[in-house]
């Protein structure tokens, strides 16, 4: 007959396990320490075999007659229960071990180490910060363009529609990664496009008026001013590096005879080397800087601390005091300077854009090509500083 609670709750331990059917092979079997455990046997293919449903009164006796109905429902679809069971199981252990927040952080620590690591701490941070909170517990093969939008246009809301841009692309390039990984089917995010609202782009304020460009060498040239801090004012128009980049250069970097900089892979921002041709006027600037500050590790120490170089801030101060505002021109403005005069006067943009140590698309070519088009970007160069030099002298 039929089991009942208050059957199950009166069955007391004996000195061999025992049971009692509830009927469809639905058992509980008593053990000799009192433990009644819910089982049901069943046959499959002509086996017998026996399936676990846990402890009474943790599964109740509806709760184990339910479980008995899911079994048979699938035995009649001819779907082994025990093989099933260990299918969802496995499914279940993947969901877990595939969450978004795993896959992420799978896919920081593969995919961003040729960044430097200031940049691979910012995106483990605006992870931290705007994306795992709401998605990072969520299996990604979950994961629906819903979700994405809330997470997206809630950054956007906030008035940071930068920043939402930013998110969307980074969840876009984790999604990409987890399909080639296999981890899930189809990227989500690029479903997603155009969803934000547009946001204008602020260029780096800059010089590139023939004129303006020979005015602005010229105070540079006329500057009373900290020799060392004018002397990399200097050389900025005419290497073309990031301000990051030139003021924290080393001696060590540096060969004068070999009219070469060459900056090693953890101070640029892609984290690859890159090489800097210097041409004969960058060569003579740094001729003149080496009897000041070459016994010390930087080109450009500090005043008060040769153990530090010049801030940033600090150069950008001087460039203000020359009379440039920030919509006039920045100390990121030399490289745009650059950038833009030379594809004007028709140079062959991979050389400009190697130069400018901009990372292509292809990560494998990026990751070989610090030296690519070595001997046109020397030429490039050179005609660059004597371009610069006849606007000086002759404007």
């Amino acid at each position: 007959m039929p089991l009942t609670d208050v059957f199950i709750r009166s069955l007391k331990p004996k000195e061999r396990a025992y049971k009692h059917f509830d009927g469809g092979g639905l058992h509980i079997h008593v053990t000799p320490k009192g433990s009644k455990l819910w089982r049901m046997a069943f046959r499959f293919e002509g086996k017998g075999k026996l399936l676990s449903f846990g402890e009474y009164p943790t599964v109740s006796l509806k709760d184990a007659r339910e479980k008995r109905e899911e079994v048979k429902k699938l035995l009649a679809q001819g779907i082994d229960p025990s093989v099933h069971r260990k299918q969802e199981k496995a499914a279940k252990a993947v969901a877990q071990r595939d969450t978004f927040e795993n896959v992420a952080r799978e896919w920081h620590d593969t995919r961003t180490v040729c960044f430097n690591a200031r940049h691979r701490h910012n995106i483990l941070l605006r992870l931290e910060k705007h994306i795992f909170p709401k998605i990072g517990k969520t299996p990604i093969t979950q994961l629906d363009i819903s979700d994405i939008l809330d997470v997206v246009k809630s950054i956007e809301q906030q008035g940071h529609a930068s920043m939402a841009r930013v998110v969307l692309q980074t969840i876009g390039q984790i999604f990409r990664y987890a399909v080639i990984a296999g981890r899930a089917k189809h990227n989500i995010a690029a479903d997603l496009q155009g969803v934000l609202r547009p946001v204008q782009i602020k260029h780096r304020a800059t010089i590139t008026e023939p004129e303006q460009v020979a005015e602005l060498l010229q105070k540079i040239d006329q500057l009373d001013y900290y020799l060392p801090l004018k002397l990399a004012l200097k050389l900025a128009p005419l290497v073309f590096t990031r301000p990051s980049e030139l003021m924290g250069a080393e001696w060590k970097e540096v060969d004068l005879e070999a009219k070469e900089w060459r900056i090693p892979a953890e101070r640029m921002k892609m984290h690859r080397p890159h090489i800097v041709p210097l041409s004969e006027q960058a060569v003579s600037i740094l001729k003149e800087l080496r009897p000041i500050t070459g016994n010390g590790r930087f080109l450009f120490p500090a005043v008060r601390n040769p153990e530090k170089h010049i801030t940033i801030l600090r150069v950008l101060f001087v460039i203000r005091k020359m009379g440039y505002d920030k919509d006039a021109m920045s100390f990121h403005g030399f490289r745009a300077m650059a950038s833009t005069l030379l594809n004007e006067q028709g140079y062959n943009r991979d050389w400009i854009e190697r130069q400018l140590a901009h990372c292509p698309n292809d990560n494998v070519r990026a990751a070989y090509n610090h030296a690519e088009y070595l001997p046109e970007r020397r030429r490039m160069m050179q005609e660059w500083s004597d371009y610069l030099s006849n606007l000086k002298n002759n404007t």
